[in-house]
C-alpha cells in the first residue's frame, strides 16, 4: 500500500553568488521521489518555506491529500504558526524527526545529496535570477529525465504512475576495511 508523504527538506545552499546566502526547499513525495514544490529564496526564514509547501500543496489533486504525511526536520520553519496551520489546513498529518539524526528523514537527505552531487556543487550563478531559473530546470530534470534507483530505475513522473511497491536497484557496496594503526602511547616511548 502506497502511503504518500512529503519530507520536508531545507538545505543552506552558498551558491558562489557574491555575499547572499541562499537557501532552497523541497518537499518531495517519499514514494515517487518526485519534488513536487520548490523554493530558492535569500533567507532561512519561513517564508521560502511556506511558499514550497504551497507549490507542493498546489501541485497536488485535494482527492490525493488525504491521508498525506509530511515529514521533517525540527527547524523553526516547518515548526512556525503558519507552516503548521497551512498542514492542518490541508488535512496534512505532520511528522517530525525525534532529535535531528539525519537517517531520521534519510529521503531528503539523499535527495540533497544527489542535487548537490550532480549539479549544484558544479555550478556557479552570477545572480538571484539566474539561480532561481537553473533550479527550475534541475528540478525538472530530476522529476522528469533522471532514473532513481530506489525506484526500480524509473524517473520520479514514471514512478508517480505506479499502484505497488517499487523495487529497489541499489548496488551493494563493497566497504574497505581500513588498516588501524596503533598510536604508541606517551609510557611506550
Amino acid at each position: 500500500m502506497r502511503v504518500p508523504t512529503y519530507s520536508g527538506l531545507v538545505t543552506l545552499l552558498i551558491l558562489r553568488y557574491r555575499v547572499n546566502l541562499l537557501t532552497y526547499r523541497l518537499p518531495a513525495d517519499a514514494y515517487s521521489h518526485k519534488v513536487t514544490g520548490y523554493c530558492l529564496h535569500r533567507t532561512l526564514e519561513s517564508e521560502g518555506t511556506i511558499m514550497a509547501l504551497q507549490m507542493a500543496i498546489n501541485a497536488t489533486p485535494e482527492n490525493k491529500r488525504i491521508g498525506l504525511i509530511h515529514h521533517s526536520d525540527r527547524g523553526a520553519q516547518y515548526c512556525c504558526k503558519d507552516y503548521v496551520e497551512l498542514l492542518k489546513n490541508n488535512h496534512i498529518r505532520i511528522s517530525m524527526t525525534e532529535n535531528g539524526d539525519p537517517y531520521e528523514n534519510a529521503v531528503a537527505e539523499r535527495m540533497n545529496g544527489i542535487l548537490k552531487a550532480e549539479w549544484l556543487d558544479m555550478e556557479e550563478y552570477t545572480d538571484f535570477l539566474q539561480a532561481q531559473e537553473r533550479i527550475s530546470q534541475i528540478i525538472n530534470i530530476y522529476n522528469q529525465v533522471r532514473p532513481h534507483a530506489s525506484c526500480n530505475m524509473l524517473t520520479p513522473m514514471e514512478a508517480e504512475q505506479n499502484k505497488g511497491k517499487l523495487k529497489k536497484c541499489w548496488r551493494k557496496r563493497k566497504h574497505e576495511h581500513k588498516e588501524i594503526k596503533t598510536i604508541p602511547s606517551r609510557t611506550d616511548l
